[in-house]
């Protein structure tokens, strides 16, 4: 098999062979996580296990001589690696080769948002296309937020530290024990595994609550605005191209 027939193959699901591998790989990916999920059950006989081991090693194998096929295939492979799809691709692998006690097979699941070009929903590319233009657009503003709100969990933290350690030694230890009800606190959850009992600290903890719902609206804000504008921008590259395509076309 030549190079163009084999990058045809990986690259254009439009032909038979290349519908057959997006298709099995997407079957497989699903499968995959099937059987992570199963290994999960508590109590399994030995030997569903050593099954489940012979089928995570042989998707392990197909999953990576697929990467590195991709690889060898694109024309900019340093753009692949790091694209959207290329990045999905390597999470898909990498985790069964980190020398670590936590499992992230389960990241694979990413790899399900290739089944949007396998059956070619392009509504679902250009969905993605968006989100991706709208978080280039508020990027600046996204990463001041989070330094914001480091900040403030800081501050809080001190500040509930300050009301409540005398009163609750245990729950309130230190400035980093303190971060949890912090953090719980700014975000509007509030579990009510630690609260406050002083009455300094509640009238503070009423003033952090009215900050913690400003800062879990901005971001929500800021993404929808600037997925508006991702629309907008969108179109005018669409109109732009078909534009294009009409002028060559009548040349």
């Amino acid at each position: 098999m030549n190079f163009e027939t084999l990058k045809d193959i990986i690259e254009n699901n439009t032909t038979r062979k290349g519908m057959i591998l997006d298709y099995s790989i997407q079957v497989l990916i699903i499968l995959s996580l099937i059987s992570i999920s199963i290994e999960t059950i508590p109590d399994l006989n030995p030997q569903i296990y050593s099954i489940l081991g012979v089928f995570e090693i042989f998707c392990i194998v197909v999953f990576s001589i697929e990467y590195l096929l991709r690889l060898y295939v694109a024309s900019n492979k340093l753009k692949y690696v790091f694209s959207f799809y290329g990045i999905i691709d390597l999470l898909a692998i990498v985790p069964f080769f980190l020398p670590s006690s936590l499992d992230f097979r389960f990241l694979r699941i990413f790899r399900i948002f290739r089944i949007f070009r396998a059956l070619k929903l392009i509504r679902y590319n250009k969905a993605l296309m968006r989100f991706n233009i709208a978080i280039k657009l508020v990027k600046e503003e996204l990463i001041l937020y989070l330094m914001v709100t480091v900040i403030l969990i800081f501050v809080v933290s001190f500040g509930i530290y300050y009301f409540e350690n005398e009163a609750q030694p245990e729950a309130y230890k230190s400035v980093f024990h303190s971060m949890w009800w912090s953090i719980v606190t700014l975000t509007t959850v509030g579990y009510g595994d630690v609260f406050p009992i002083t009455i300094a600290g509640k009238i503070f903890t009423f003033f952090v609550l009215i900050i913690g719902l400003g800062i879990v609206t901005v971001p929500a804000g800021l993404v929808a605005s600037s997925l508006s504008k991702a629309r907008i921008i969108q179109q005018r590259v669409q109109k732009v191209q078909s534009w294009k395509r009409f002028i060559k076309k009548n040349k």
